[in-house]
């Protein structure tokens, strides 16, 4: 019970914070990244690993570079996210701007359901709340929930703010089937790692065996949807945009693999350009293709 006021006190806190000035907030990121990058030092090893594994081709101090911009990055990545509490829906069209919102209306009058792949890579969580505001069809962003409950049930009801419907992984399937008789505009994360017994398909991705989820495929050849990736660029210290990128227009005429590689071929090419954009603190790579015949 404690602990539930202490989180809920938590959520408070976080709350006032989100109130506050783009600025101001900004200026709290710079004093975060001097405290995550110099001085608790947090997941210096794992991002470093990372990017010596990624990028083996470039120099020592080619890839330090890579690490501060990301660290700077992610101290901005979490104001940012912050903010999303309570950030206002004018605000927001002005800070993550799409490129080519009529794709969606191109798909939706060939009567096309559209399932997006997207990556950990520049501010996804904007993008999600941005996403609602796209169309007013049924959005539906699918999520990985949180260990801690308290906490999954504020971010959900931020990422829901505009509109977007919040179906947890386990409940895809069923969930698509129950609306597979409407248009939906679906949004998967393509880079969250597969716990041990649910991993079907390792790939090569940034140099190294790569377990993903076939999750993406699968439904896309349920429902016969059009496969986008969902790109997000920073323009500036705040502002993005992102763009509908076509990948795959007619996935029951695929082979096996070939959508779960076009979104990781994409979503790889974007990191190799941009690299400070994304998640390097993450453990992504827990488990090799040895580890399933141990």
């Amino acid at each position: 019970m404690l602990r539930k006021a202490a989180l809920n006190t938590g959520i408070f806190f976080l709350y006032l914070v989100s109130l506050l000035p783009f600025w101001f907030l900004y200026g709290v990121a710079d004093v975060i990244f001097l405290v995550l990058y110099y001085v608790i030092r947090y997941r210096r090893d794992v991002v470093k690993l990372n990017l010596t594994n990624s990028f083996p081709e470039r120099t020592e101090a080619e890839r330090h570079k890579i690490e501060r911009r990301y660290y700077r990055y992610m101290a901005d990545l979490m104001v940012e996210t912050i903010k999303m509490i309570t950030v206002s829906e004018k605000s927001l069209r002005k800070r993550m701007k799409p490129t080519n919102p009529e794709l969606v209306e191109h798909y939706f009058k060939q009567n096309r359901s559209i399932i997006a792949a997207a990556g950990h890579y520049c501010n996804w969580e904007m993008a999600a709340l941005a996403f609602g505001l796209l169309t007013t069809e049924k959005r539906i962003i699918v999520y990985k929930p949180l260990t801690n409950e308290v906490f999954d049930a504020m971010f959900n009801r931020v990422r829901a703010r505009f509109g977007a419907m919040l179906v947890a992984m386990r409940q895809t399937l069923r969930t698509m089937i129950a609306l597979k008789n409407q248009l939906t505009f679906s949004v998967l994360v393509s880079d969250q790692t597969p716990n041990m017994h649910e991993i079907n398909y390792f790939t090569t991705f940034l140099n190294q065996p790569t377990a993903v989820f076939l999750g993406i495929e699968k439904l896309a050849k349920l429902i016969d949807a059009a496969v986008i990736f969902y790109r997000i660029d920073r323009v500036s210290r705040g502002y993005y945009t992102y763009t509908l990128v076509p990948l795959i227009e007619q996935p029951k005429l695929t082979t096996d693999h070939e959508i779960t590689e076009a979104h990781v071929r994409y979503l790889e090419k974007l990191i190799q350009e941009k690299p400070q954009y994304w998640l390097w603190s993450h453990r992504r790579w827990k488990y090799m293709p040895e580890d399933l015949s141990k």
